[in-house]
C-alpha cells in the first residue's frame, strides 16, 4: 500500500518558521518528482513547491519563492518543505505529493496525496 504521510504543522506566529516532513512508504520514490500543495479554507489546492527525481532542480509558487525551500532525502523516502518568514496567508493545510502525470503545478496531475498536515499563521 502506497502511503505519503505528512508531519510537523502546528500554530507558528508571523515570522517565524516550521519544517515539514512526508514519509513516503509502500514504492520506491527515488524516481518519482515530489512536491507540496497546500489549501486554505473555502479556496482550491494550490502548488507551493516541487522537487524533481534527483533533487537538483526545483520549483516555487510565486507567493513562497525565497522563503520555503524543498529538498528530499531518496535514502529514507523522505520529503521535507522548510518555511521562514511565515505569514498569516499561509495558513493552510499542505499536502505531499508524489509522480505528476502533467502538469506539476496543477493538482490534477496527482494521484498520490498525503492525508495533509495543518499550518497556522497567526499575526
Amino acid at each position: 500500500q502506497v502511503q505519503l504521510v505528512e508531519s510537523g504543522g502546528g500554530l507558528v506566529q508571523a515570522g517565524g518558521s516550521l519544517r515539514l516532513s512526508c514519509a513516503a512508504s509502500g514504492r520506491t520514490f527515488s524516481t518519482y518528482a515530489m512536491g507540496w500543495f497546500r489549501q486554505a479554507p473555502g479556496k482550491e489546492r494550490d502548488f507551493v513547491a516541487a522537487i524533481t527525481w534527483s533533487g537538483r532542480s526545483s520549483y516555487y509558487a510565486d507567493s513562497v519563492k525565497g522563503r520555503f525551500t524543498i529538498s528530499r532525502d531518496t535514502a529514507k523516502n523522505m520529503l521535507y518543505l522548510q518555511m521562514s518568514s511565515l505569514k498569516p496567508e499561509d495558513t493552510a493545510v499542505y499536502f505531499c505529493v508524489a509522480d505528476p502525470d502533467g502538469n506539476y503545478r496543477s493538482a490534477d496531475a496527482y494521484e498520490l496525496w498525503g492525508q495533509g498536515t495543518q499550518v497556522t499563521v497567526s499575526s
